[in-house]
């Protein structure tokens, strides 16, 4: 099994029958991360720093005895034009932690691609297939 940054969860044991589990909309509050600063002027190629809560989620994502590890518990970053709804997934780096269920205030690096398109967009920190507040910014 494997955490999605949509949510879903895929699954398959090895053959070709692959399926994928799409919960129903809504999740606890508490496994929602928090962001609450990133610039919001984003150069294209440049690297940038987000800080907020629960940027490692609560748990450390699936596993299955020693074949597989497939963690989950660290920060993604999600930028979406809000005209054309192309999403772009930035590199993630250098977060302050990896600290699963942390209550303490963390961030993350996060470098905007070359060829992201300008435009404005919403971001947001995924963690754990659960995406934090949008936050609106704009990349030049």
């Amino acid at each position: 099994m494997l955490v999605l940054p949509t949510g879903q969860i895929l699954f398959t044991d090895f053959s070709n029958d692959v399926e994928i589990f799409t919960p129903t909309p809504g999740h606890p509050r508490s496994a929602e991360p928090t962001l609450l600063f990133t610039p919001i002027f984003l150069e294209r190629g440049q690297s940038y720093q987000a800080f907020g809560f629960q940027f490692n989620g609560v748990s450390q994502g699936a596993a299955y005895g020693d074949d597989v590890q497939a963690a989950t518990n660290y920060p993604l970053v999600r930028i979406t034009n809000i005209i054309n709804g192309h999403v772009q997934y930035t590199r993630t780096h250098d977060h302050s932690t990896m600290a699963v269920a942390s209550n303490g205030l963390v961030s993350t690096h996060f470098d905007v691609s070359a060829n992201q398109e300008p435009c404005i967009c919403k971001l947001e920190v995924v963690a754990n297939g659960i995406a934090s507040n949008p936050v609106f910014v704009f990349v030049q």
